[in-house]
């Protein structure tokens, strides 16, 4: 649902409200922290669940939190506390809906672009054209075809540390080869050097 008053402010996807999970999703079936002794302002199972729910439609914490009525403070408390394993992850993963939401929105806009706007003789808004972010676009060519057009592949990236795999693999018969001729013609080198000892030694 669109959450600006004029079309033209509606082009972000972060203008787009995504409905909470329903009830059913499993995202919500974690097992919630439960207090041995509850007081009036604990964060009880309902709540820890509507928090939940809020992130994974919102993605922002501090959004959820206030929805909930509790601080960001208490909320982290409570997710640290031994039995609320099921809260965090289920945190985690409402974040990760977050950002994939994100990510499908940046990506729609690199392909399809967004709409470009003018005016009307009287005042009003209408689209004209269509804007493609080429910058947007190159991100994720880069991270998602790296091997092709990323330009900074280096030691410890994931492209980078495969193909020296491959590499070394294809490699490592010759490398045994050669580190055997060298081991043999160490011996050698030594052979020869005591039989000139000791002939160095003879009277």
């Amino acid at each position: 649902m669109c959450r600006r008053q004029t079309g033209r402010q509606a082009t972000s996807a972060v203008a787009f409200v995504v409905g909470p999970p329903e009830g059913d999703d499993p995202l919500l079936g974690f097992v919630p922290y439960l207090h041995v002794a509850p007081r009036r302002n604990s964060i009880t199972p309902k709540l820890q669940r509507e928090f939940v729910a809020t992130l994974a439609a919102t993605g922002i914490v501090a959004q959820a939190a206030r929805k909930i009525g509790k601080s960001m403070e208490a909320l982290y408390k409570l997710r640290s506390r031994p039995g609320a394993e099921g809260f965090a992850a289920a945190w985690d993963a409402a974040l990760d809906r977050g950002v994939q939401r994100l990510e499908d929105g940046a990506l729609a806009r690199a392909i399809e672009g967004v709409p470009e706007w003018k005016t009307d003789p009287n005042g009003n808004l209408v689209t004209y054209g269509t804007k493609h972010n080429e910058a947007l676009v190159m991100f994720f060519l880069r991270n998602r075809r790296p091997e092709r057009y990323s330009e900074h592949i280096r030691p410890g990236h994931p492209v980078y540390e495969r193909i020296r795999a491959e590499v070394l693999a294809a490699h490592r018969p010759a490398r045994a080869v050669a580190e055997a001729a060298d081991t043999r013609e160490c011996t050698l080198s030594r052979h020869f050097a005591d039989r000139l000892a000791q002939e160095g030694e003879t009277p």
